[in-house]
């Protein structure tokens, strides 16, 4: 089913909910910075028909960030971690107000989760119940901005970028290009791992082709800044998943290697050959354990 919310500040987010109302607990998946909920949508159908073995159906939430996918556009002074934080908590108030709550964030969106913590941290004392950190950081991405380049590469681009993005034609776009399967020489390369399929390779290019450009420059600043090594004491009594691929350019494995120093109990995953988009490279392997989460989750409940 899909719906739509209104937050505060007037700003309509695009949300996609499946299985049962009667779930036991609720999943709630927050995508990356220049895609949409579409690349949860292998997880959310494997989670759909249950764990391997057998297990809970949970209910599914998974919705667009603001200025991403179907949800609506919005100024550059709110393209912000905090904003995308109170946006999911307004996303939960609304579409999962009670029960359990699994959170799973790929990329930005474990970023918020993140942020979440920071400025809602009632709500996920009281609410949450297991985390997924996928091909995220806690911090340390002053590279975003270049794309993981250094030195004088990462200077020209920086130039070239900063005058595009000034530029009518980047600005006006509503879309970054009509056309996904001319970014894949790019892309690839840069977001999926060795031998991705075509399904991965086309979620990938589908999502940010269809993304607003302003919406690339205009998280970047938020992104390059978010630093919340501490935000993760949140987490430190939670059962927390760590997911990072061998491949990964964008958050590649020192980052999670990181935010298992801060959450030690946490189990760290590496995907060997995958890249960036792990939940549309590793479905199985994602699903296994959001669905791990979920199983602790209703055991908890039940003890």
């Amino acid at each position: 089913m899909s719906t739509r919310i209104v937050t505060r500040d007037g700003t309509g987010l695009f949300a996609r909910v499946s299985g049962p109302p009667s779930a036991p607990v609720t999943v709630l998946l927050a995508h990356g910075w220049t895609l949409d909920e579409r690349c949860w949508a292998p997880v959310a159908d494997a989670l759909a028909v249950g764990a391997p073995g057998g297990g809970p159906v949970p209910r599914v939430v998974r919705y667009d960030h603001r200025g991403h996918g179907r949800s609506d556009d919005t100024p550059d002074e709110h393209k912000t971690l905090e904003v995308l934080a109170d946006d999911m908590a307004e996303v939960i108030g609304q579409l999962a107000p009670s029960g359990p709550l699994v959170i799973a964030g790929h990329s930005m969106g474990g970023m918020t989760a993140m942020a979440l913590a920071q400025r809602h941290p009632e709500l996920v004392a009281q609410r949450v119940t297991g985390v997924a950190l996928v091909a995220t950081a806690s911090g340390g991405l002053g590279a975003a901005a270049t794309l993981g380049m250094s030195g004088r590469p990462a200077q020209l681009f920086l130039a070239g970028k900063d005058r595009l993005t000034v530029s009518p034609r980047w600005t006006g776009r509503r879309s970054l290009s009509t056309h996904p399967t001319l970014l894949r020489a790019g892309l690839q390369p840069l977001l999926l791992g060795s031998r991705p399929d075509r399904l991965a390779v086309r979620a990938t290019c589908e999502a940010i082709a269809d993304c607003r450009p302003t919406t690339i420059s205009g998280f970047t600043p938020t992104l390059t800044a978010h630093e919340r090594d501490e935000a993760l004491a949140a987490f430190a009594d939670l059962p927390v998943e760590i997911l990072v691929g061998t491949r990964d350019r964008l958050t590649p494995p020192r980052f999670a290697r990181r935010i298992h120093r801060s959450l030690p109990r946490a189990e760290l995953t590496v995907f060997p050959g995958a890249g960036h988009m792990l939940p549309v490279e590793r479905v199985g392997g994602v699903t296994a354990r959001v669905a791990a989460l979920v199983r602790r989750s209703v055991a908890q409940r039940a003890a």
